[in-house]
């Protein structure tokens, strides 16, 4: 695909895809049903600008990208069946015209607030701040899948700010702003992430491993599904083992086991294809900045590993009991602090006369199988703790609810509510700073998520850890 910028009398040379540019790619249409001769496998594209009085063409192929050289102008897109024998034009020109291209809404940048016991705190923006050296920084953030992003879910959010052109944008620019050293998305359709999230974040020195959830479910053109994706930084990690693993098969063995009178309803229940990525890391280097020198635990006689769970999964104790690593289940759990879910990952168990144990119409919640000894705390739980006076500090301690969480993860019109965490285990792993967390106001001005600003109902939660010692 060739793209050619529109100015011809100041040779401006405007970046592929200019960060900062309010619009989706602009689509080809459909052309099947066109009359004419020949198969219309193909067609050409060219899109133009309105130039005083006049049309320059920017751009050839299948999509365009807005740039910031477009900001004030109309784009107009004109494209013409191609014959797949003869490789000539065939039918009618078809010609779309824009609306006017506007600067792309800027969010408020976040802040990482240190945790630690300093003396003083200094916030810095988390696309300007260095992780110092031994740390490591990790990010969660549902991203919201295309299949899922549409206007009769989200009627609040413009339609165009909805398309999956316009958000992929803004997702990237925001994740790649954070700067984290392993980055764990949930909901990346499939096709999304062959096609953008793996090849753009390998630009920028990212490897990654994907899980898929089951089964695929059929758009209008192709047939897809969204699941897990871990990145973490080539020069800092190596993977050393991984495990994938699908729910359903778990929940199928708990299934078979009941009276058959209600095993189609527990597997109608319990099988929604949820998958957990395991991924145990080797670390390389965890000495940052341009001017650091590499150091390797390898040089100094150790193998450094870092467990990395994406979403929890049954047997976690199981799989890990032959090693004594650190470990961090991150992910979109889908359950609010305090519920039964909640409680089992943050205490390492759950009291019998929890309430939603009220409701197990399968006899399945035996609370005394209900346990784990993993020593697993809430990463965002340091706010609590905060020490100090000042706007900052009581900020995100007013953000912070009665379960040592934040008050929202996700925020959409029918919801407010926490459903993201990031657990560690304390005894290998200290918190040093963490990702503000943002006022309900700020993000609602466009009433709720997903927004032109904010292009996910969740918000992105990161942590920047330290090893509390060495791990053999």
């Amino acid at each position: 695909m060739h793209w050619l910028f529109r100015e011809s009398a100041a040779e401006r040379h405007a970046p592929f895809g200019h960060r900062g540019v309010s619009g989706p790619p602009i689509p080809g249409p459909n052309w099947s049903g066109v009359n004419g001769p020949g198969n219309l496998d193909s067609f050409s594209s060219s899109v133009c600008i309105s130039q005083q009085n006049s049309w320059v063409e920017v751009g050839q192929g299948k999509t365009y990208t807005p740039t910031a050289y477009d900001i004030g102008h109309v784009l107009k897109l004109e494209c013409t069946a191609i014959s797949a024998s003869t490789w000539m034009p065939v039918g009618y020109v078809s010609t779309v015209i824009t609306s006017e291209v506007i600067p792309a809404p800027s969010p408020t940048p976040r802040r990482m607030v240190p945790v630690s016991p300093v003396d003083g705190m200094v916030c810095m923006v988390a696309e300007e701040r260095i992780s110092a050296s031994g740390t490591f920084t990790i990010l969660s953030y549902n991203v919201l899948a295309d299949l899922r992003a549409t206007a009769q879910i989200f009627s609040y959010c413009p339609p165009w700010a909805l398309l999956w052109g316009y958000r992929r944008q803004n997702l990237l620019r925001e994740i790649l702003g954070y700067r984290a050293d392993i980055i764990c998305l949930q909901e990346v359709q499939s096709n999304h992430y062959d096609e953008f999230f793996e090849p753009e974040l390998e630009k920028n020195g990212y490897d990654a491993v994907y899980m898929r959830k089951t089964p695929e479910i059929s758009t209008m053109s192709y047939f897809t599904m969204d699941g897990c994706a871990t990145f973490y930084r080539s020069d800092l990690f190596k993977p050393f083992e991984k495990y994938n693993l699908e729910f359903n098969e778990a929940a199928q063995l708990l299934a078979n086991g009941l009276h058959p009178a209600k095993r189609n309803v527990a597997i109608s229940r319990w099988c929604k294809g949820n998958v957990a990525i395991v991924l145990v890391l080797e670390v390389l280097n965890l000495v940052h900045g341009a001017n650091s020198s590499r150091a390797s635990a390898k040089n100094h006689g150790q193998l450094q590993l870092l467990c990395v769970v994406h979403t929890l999964l049954k047997g976690l104790e199981k799989i890990l009991a032959k090693t004594d690593i650190p470990m961090l289940v991150v992910g979109d759990f889908n359950s609010v602090p305090g519920s039964a879910p909640h409680k089992l990952l943050a205490t390492g168990r759950v009291d019998p006369q929890h309430p939603d144990l009220s409701s197990d119409m399968f006899g399945m919640l035996c609370p005394s199988r209900l346990f784990h000894q993993l020593r697993l705390v809430s990463a965002y739980s340091s706010f609590a703790y905060l020490t100090g006076t000042g706007p900052d500090v009581e900020k995100q301690r007013n953000s912070i609810d009665s379960n040592n969480e934040p008050l929202f993860t996700n925020l959409k019109r029918d919801f407010r509510g926490t459903l993201d965490y990031i657990f560690y285990t304390e005894d290998s792993l200290g918190v040093e700073a963490l990702l503000e967390l943002l006022d309900e106001d700020i993000l609602t001005i466009d009433r709720a998520l997903p927004s032109p600003k904010w292009s996910s109902d969740h918000i992105a939660l990161l942590a920047e850890f330290r090893f509390r010692r060495a791990h053999p």
